[in-house]
């Protein structure tokens, strides 16, 4: 984060323990601290809030935890971004349209909280962005693309077993005459950028500041 100091590292853990005991409160009060103090939103939550969903991610793949608990954690996570998410748009708006994109979670794939992070943050940087949510088929991609004359089509998977239905969606474009029309970018814990460029998608972000980066370089911009 920014600004160091030992009340900034106890408040971080404060947070990073509540998102993973899954308390709204104790969550919401730390971001809100944070805020106070004049940290900035997005280093919240890339410094204390997204590794503590790692974890619950990491607890929930290995037993440790199950469905509740992972929802409580999200939950809380979601507690803080009511307040983090105006205020990242507050601290990167830009005032113009860079381009237009649809985004989602594809079919097979109800994780969200990644996506939600990447949308902010490309709306935050002057894209104009549809949600379309998650377990998102592949045609409805397309159908939205077509309807706001999108320039990007974002996909995000976290689960291996969605993969196939990126295929799918890169399949469809291309017998649809529609491969050209829009730039395909893709991301989350399943998608790596090796297998990204062998299906043939043009655009891959580890994060929600490189997905940035790609959607302003998949359109030429600066």
């Amino acid at each position: 984060m920014v600004k160091g100091g030992v009340s900034e590292e106890q408040l971080c853990k404060v947070l990073y323990k509540a998102i993973i005991d899954g308390d709204d409160a104790a969550s919401e009060k730390a971001a809100l601290d944070l805020l106070g103090k004049g940290y900035k939103a997005l280093d919240i939550i890339k410094s204390c809030m997204v590794p503590a969903m790692k974890v619950v991610g990491d607890m929930f793949a290995r037993l440790e935890i199950f469905l509740p608990e992972v929802m409580m954690s999200a939950d809380a996570f979601e507690a803080c971004m009511k307040h983090l998410g105006p205020k990242i748009l507050e601290e990167e708006r830009r005032e113009f349209i860079k381009g237009k994109v649809v985004i989602g979670t594809i079919q097979g794939d109800i994780h969200d909280l990644g996506k939600n992070i990447v949308a902010l943050m490309l709306k935050a940087n002057g894209f104009e962005v549809y949600d379309l949510g998650r377990d998102v088929p592949v045609d409805e991609f397309i159908k939205k693309a077509r309807e706001v004359n999108a320039d990007i089509i974002a996909v995000s998977a976290l689960l291996s077993t969605s993969l196939p239905y990126i295929k799918d969606l890169v399949k469809l474009l291309n017998e649809l005459g529609l491969r050209d029309r829009f730039k395909l970018m893709v991301g989350g814990g399943a998608v790596t950028r090796e297998w990204a460029r062998k299906v043939g998608v043009e655009g891959y972000g580890e994060d929600a500041e490189e997905a940035v980066r790609v959607a302003l370089k998949l359109l030429g911009k600066k």
